[in-house]
């Protein structure tokens, strides 16, 4: 069984996955597998993939044969993975030549890290350097509910999510669901096992470019991105990010100080998204009374809420 395990969820990816996996293939880190599960492409990204997997063992390519949502995709990746430790890996993403080497060297010398990420860099499409990404977070703290608090309130991008995770804490969680910040809500979980450790170097590199995920400008297209099967449904998304953080605390193996502490975060978050829990309720119920009497020409307007979501498969 290799040591770690990269799983690459992908739907038309031709023209940023060879990038992808040669970054991975150089890796000085050498015992790990590379899970690819192509999302019903249909691009040349099949004939990419096959490619690479017949000249290295270590790859290893699926493909569905329909368009599953890019939920069940990401998932699918950890499912078929074996190794100690799993990172995911976006397939338009790059990572340095040592990212694996030193994210393995902090997590075999400290149980206390569930997760090890270096820092970022924004790129281009051709791969220049548009910014350093440096905004921080007390996920290192001993303390849960600190590093509860700043990955549930502090609305910064989760970068982290890339980073290489302990596979047998992953597997407590429900991974990723089909609604969103669903990143952000997998990560909040994360911290009640354990630290993260950020390593002081820009060692991956997130290709910012018109086609990512974090382009998508309402919750509803989010939805229907990470599971088709939701398009036409009601959705309340806020409430569904609320509920979901408070069935991770309720499974986190928490003392009964470190569980209030983090129903206590999710106090002054009801108070700082009061106003998106009331818009979702207005917009279910514009929905519903359409969808009861359809001749019903009764309109009225709704502001629009940016949402929170991470780029994950594009």
């Amino acid at each position: 069984m290799p040591r770690v395990s990269i799983g690459m969820p992908v739907y038309n990816g031709e023209k940023y996955i060879k990038a992808a996996i040669d970054s991975m293939l150089a890796q000085s880190f050498g015992d790990f597998e590379l899970i690819i599960s192509d999302n019903a492409s249909i691009d040349a990204t099949e004939q990419i993939c096959r490619a690479y997997a017949a000249k290295d063992w270590r790859i290893r390519y699926y493909r569905n044969s329909l368009n599953v949502g890019a939920a069940k995709n990401f998932n699918r990746v950890f499912e078929l993975s074996s190794g100690e430790y799993f990172k995911w890996a976006a397939h338009d993403d790059v990572c340095a030549q040592t990212f694996l080497a030193k994210c393995v060297q902090v997590l075999d010398v400290d149980d206390s890290v569930v997760l090890c990420h270096p820092k970022t860099k924004i790129i281009d499409e051709q791969g220049r350097m548009l910014s350093l990404y440096d905004k921080e977070r007390c996920t290192n703290s001993p303390m849960v509910h600190h590093r509860f608090h700043d990955l549930v309130l502090l609305h910064v991008m989760c970068f982290e999510i890339f980073g290489l995770i302990r596979s047998e804490i992953l597997r407590k969680t429900p991974l990723i669901s089909n609604f969103t910040s669903t990143d952000r809500i997998l990560l909040g979980e994360l911290s009640l096992y354990g630290r993260f450790f950020e390593i002081p170097e820009y060692l991956f590199f997130r290709r910012n470019h018109l086609q990512c995920s974090s382009k998508a400008f309402n919750h509803r297209s989010i939805i229907v991105w990470l599971d088709p099967s939701q398009a036409g449904r009601l959705a309340l998304p806020r409430w569904a990010i609320f509920l979901e953080y408070c069935k991770a605390i309720k499974r986190g193996k928490l003392s009964w100080q470190e569980r209030t502490g983090c129903y206590r975060v999710m106090a002054k978050w009801l108070r700082s998204n009061w106003k998106g829990l009331v818009y979702d309720l207005a917009v279910a119920a514009k929905s519903l009374l359409r969808r009861l009497n359809p001749a019903n020409k009764w309109q009225f307007e709704i502001g629009r809420h940016r949402p929170l979501f991470q780029k994950s498969e594009s």
